[in-house]
């Protein structure tokens, strides 16, 4: 098990570069497996998330080959495999994402029932639901989906739950009917830019999708994809979590490669919590307040709402904050896990169903606490950097799953902090 020892920064300074986006890529990963060619993806994520989605195309018989760091080349011409093996899917839900490629261009697709995580559950019943409406055949028998469509899938109309506009649904019923006879549609799809993302890149490579960053989605299906090359998005959490690290450590950060129309919620949060935050093209700059934040409210919801992933940042500006704060969380019902650790470091937070109530206190210390997931490692690191003394934050190892050279970025502007391994391994699991 591996521990980050962090001291107490000093106001950080300097510039981050965001990298790639954990959550856009690896749709992308899959959407490659719908092509019988060769595709380059560049600004890919050296994370582990994405070494897993690797090894699972790979082992689906997909060659995956980095030309130079950050651009990858996927020759998916031949699948020789539509079982996808389970002690990849079990470590990330992500994964099950070729099921729907595989169901559409192979007709036949065996891919374990992920598990549940520590955020929350998040069954796929509406991915299922979708691939029968397509015209598949889906039996869940002994913890494996097998969809089969023998005489291929025909476009359907498609009615996702409004409550959440699931991203996973979305992307794993696009990529299916991109190669089915027809056309599909897709209410209440989600609007996430990494939806948005994976539309591009399809319609890039000559899929017929209409209503992209909409909520209807209309698919008519094609007989075949051509190869393209097209970069992933910055990735949005990332940005946020270094905006909430300037803002609770304090100091002055400018933010590249970043898309400011994909974070104008939470441009907005921090700016009423009293943190200048300025934008210039794809740049971002976050001045902190020399006095405590603010309180501030938030809700999370689908995009164009507040992030999910950016909820447990919020809270530890919260937690510092001169009054209290309202946090609710509708999207993963287990989100505030985090909660428990962030109160050993001193915080006032009080748990009542979907709501956690947060009262501001003047200092947080530094305590020995454990990370439960890749969010909750960055929220807890964010905490360390305004907290007096060291905190040791047990299973580190959660913050590659979501995060490129998390703690070099942050050494580079002024952040003090050690990893090391106690000796005690723990597998990385179905987190995000």
């Amino acid at each position: 098990m591996q521990q980050l020892l962090v001291s107490n920064s000093t106001p950080l300074t300097g510039s981050v570069t965001i990298s790639g986006s954990k959550n856009g890529t690896l749709p992308l990963l899959a959407a490659a497996m719908l092509i019988e060619g060769e595709t380059i993806i560049e600004n890919v994520p050296d994370i582990h998330d994405v070494d897993t989605m690797l090894q699972m195309l790979q082992a689906l018989g997909i060659e995956c080959i980095f030309l130079q760091p950050g651009v990858l080349k996927i020759d998916a011409t031949d699948i020789n495999s539509c079982q996808a093996p389970y002690h990849l899917v079990r470590q990330m839900r992500g994964s099950f994402y070729v099921a729907g490629p595989l169901l559409g261009r192979l007709g036949e697709a065996q891919v374990p029932l992920p598990g549940g995580c520590v955020i929350g559950s998040r069954p796929v019943d509406f991915h299922v639901a979708g691939f029968e409406a397509l015209g598949a055949r889906v039996d869940d028998t002994y913890g494996i989906m097998r969809a089969q469509a023998p005489s291929g899938l025909h476009g359907n109309r498609i009615y996702l739950d409004p409550r959440w506009r699931s991203v996973g649904a979305t992307i794993n019923v696009m990529l299916a009917a991109t190669l089915a006879k027809g056309t599909t549609t897709i209410e209440n799809a989600s609007c996430e830019p990494e939806v948005v993302a994976c539309s591009q890149f399809l319609k890039q490579c000559g899929a017929q999708i209409e209503g992209v960053g909409s909520n209807i989605l209309t698919i008519r299906g094609v007989e075949k994809l051509e190869g393209t090359r097209f970069a992933s998005i910055p990735d949005r959490m990332e940005a946020g979590t270094f905006m909430y690290a300037t803002a609770i450590a304090g100091g002055d950060v400018r933010l590249k490669r970043v898309y400011p129309d994909h974070l104008v919620m939470v441009i907005d949060r921090l700016r009423e919590a009293g943190v200048r935050v300025e934008t210039d093209g794809d740049q971002l700059r976050i001045i902190a307040s020399s006095d405590r934040p603010r309180p501030v409210d938030i809700t999370t919801a689908p995009y164009p709402g507040f992030p999910t992933d950016l909820q447990p940042a919020h809270g530890v500006l919260a937690a510092r904050a001169t009054g209290t704060s309202v946090l609710e969380e509708t999207i993963f019902d287990a989100r505030y896990n985090y909660t428990d650790e962030l109160a050993r470091m001193g915080a006032d937070i009080r748990i009542t169903g979907q709501l956690a109530i947060v009262k501001g206190v003047p200092q947080l210390t530094g305590a020995p606490v454990e990370a439960t997931d890749v969010r909750a490692a960055a929220a807890l690191v964010l905490a360390a950097l305004g907290a007096e003394g060291q905190t040791v934050i047990d299973n580190a190892h959660f913050l590659d799953r979501g995060y490129q050279n998390f703690e070099a970025k942050l050494h580079a502007i002024g952040a003090s902090m050690v990893r090391q391994d106690d000796g005690n391994s723990k597998e990385l699991l179905c987190l995000a």
